[in-house]
């Protein structure tokens, strides 16, 4: 079976591409703003933390990373989906599904 490269913008109109564009850039400014906000706020709580800490303690206490260990792991699923779109499903994954679903649909009507 021969398989079929499209380029993601083909069959589009221009409006469509445009939309497209606009979509993915409105996407990728908010992850660099959850980014940005992760940063600033994990910073703040080492600050805290550190003028916190009485004389001679560590501030290398497991309760010292959890906002940034669970919230890094939300900001990590944040980054797989706009930079790694097509990891899991790969491209055109809907369409070709969709088309599946259709045959299979039609070759059990038929029979």
């Amino acid at each position: 079976m021969k398989r079929n490269y499209k380029s993601e913008f083909e069959g589009f109109q221009p409006e469509d591409k445009y939309a497209d564009a606009q979509r993915k850039v409105k996407r990728l400014k908010g992850f660099y703003t959850h980014l940005i906000v992760y940063i600033v706020i994990n910073i703040m709580i080492v600050f805290i933390n550190i003028r916190d800490l009485d004389a001679g303690e560590s501030y290398f206490k497991i309760e010292n990373f959890f906002t940034a260990f669970f919230w890094g792991i939300g900001l990590l699923v944040h980054t797989f989906s706009i930079f790694m779109p097509n990891f899991i499903f790969g491209r055109n994954w809907e369409e070709k599904k969709i088309k599946e679903f259709m045959e299979k649909e039609k070759s059990e009507k038929w029979e």
